[in-house]
């Protein structure tokens, strides 16, 4: 068992595709299958299982699957150390962010980031802010941004920056021309809301509740995974929602869309750079979050 061998491997298990993950890793496929196939004599039992078109990890997989997750980041963490002993910053670096932070706030880091340090390379992992955190205090990634304050001994956070949430209509709607509505007339049309673990919809429910309003007396007709979907929707007329005002920017600016204050509502939030409580932060994640924060303070 080496390390490249358990890169090969976890690429297959995010994959769920040997095809993919050769394609991922610039592979053949033949390659991939052989790498799978000296695991499974190293450790003398099964670790993939073809069900259909997909490729799964056994139980005995999806154990190994954790180890060698940590094992490649501790792996990026000491190529990292030597990089900063040596005076020089390279190697690569796994970064999550929830919704808005993936979509609309780390993108806009790579082209500086890549011009300031081009033997540095970025993965960026997209998910909700309850899938961050968790990968975050399970080693799995070092730095993660998320839109939601978490109460644990686990999980440490520093604010980056303000967001503020609007009501978001499209231009045809009958309150297109108003700058702000009641909350108990959002009752009365079709919302089109987030999904639980969403830090978007945490800040609608603690603020909802706080003004005295339940999320559950809302018309939902539907619930989304992200927020493009949501802008989407809206734009097709299905109905309304409440948005981080920096991720339809361009579409306010545009006129497609338009963004109502909301009568009794404190819709301000933050987003926070995530690490874990316990854990001593590689020198590539400590210089990244520098660089972070100096842009978003010089901006």
């Amino acid at each position: 068992m080496d390390l490249w061998q358990l890169k090969v491997f976890t690429s297959v298990v995010e994959k769920r595709s040997f095809s993919k993950a050769a394609e991922a890793i610039h592979l053949s496929q033949p390659t991939v299958s052989s790498h799978i196939k000296e695991l499974e004599e190293h450790f003398g039992c099964r670790l993939m299982d073809r069900l259909g078109r997909e490729t799964v990890p056994t139980k005995a997989g999806e154990l190994l699957f954790s180890y060698a997750k940590k094992l490649l980041l501790l792996r990026d963490e000491a190529e990292s150390a030597i990089s900063d002993f040596q005076g020089k910053l390279r190697g690569h670096l796994k970064v999550g962010g929830s919704t808005i932070p993936s979509g609309y706030i780390l993108p806009k880091m790579i082209a500086p980031l890549a011009k300031a340090f081009s033997e540095v390379s970025i993965s960026l992992v997209a998910g909700d802010t309850a899938e961050i955190i968790d990968q975050v205090t399970q080693g799995e990634i070092e730095v993660g941004i998320v839109g939601a304050r978490v109460d644990s001994p686990l999980v440490n956070q520093e604010k980056l920056v303000d967001d503020e949430m609007k009501l978001i209509v499209p231009a045809s709607h009958k309150w297109a021309d108003r700058d702000q509505v009641e909350c108990s007339m959002l009752f009365s049309e079709p919302f089109l809301a987030r999904e639980q673990g969403s830090g978007t919809w945490r800040s609608i429910t603690k603020s909802m509740e706080t003004a005295g309003f339940n999320t559950e007396r809302l018309n939902i007709i539907a619930t989304m995974g992200n927020t493009a979907s949501v802008i989407q929707a809206v734009l097709a007329n299905a109905g309304i929602s409440i948005l981080s005002t920096i991720a339809v920017a361009d579409l306010l600016e545009s006129g497609r869309l338009k963004a109502l204050s909301v009568k009794g509502l404190d819709l301000r939030r933050s987003f926070y750079i995530t690490t874990h409580g316990k854990r001593t932060l590689s020198p590539l994640s400590k210089t990244f979050i520098k660089f972070i924060k100096e842009k978003y303070l010089a901006s």
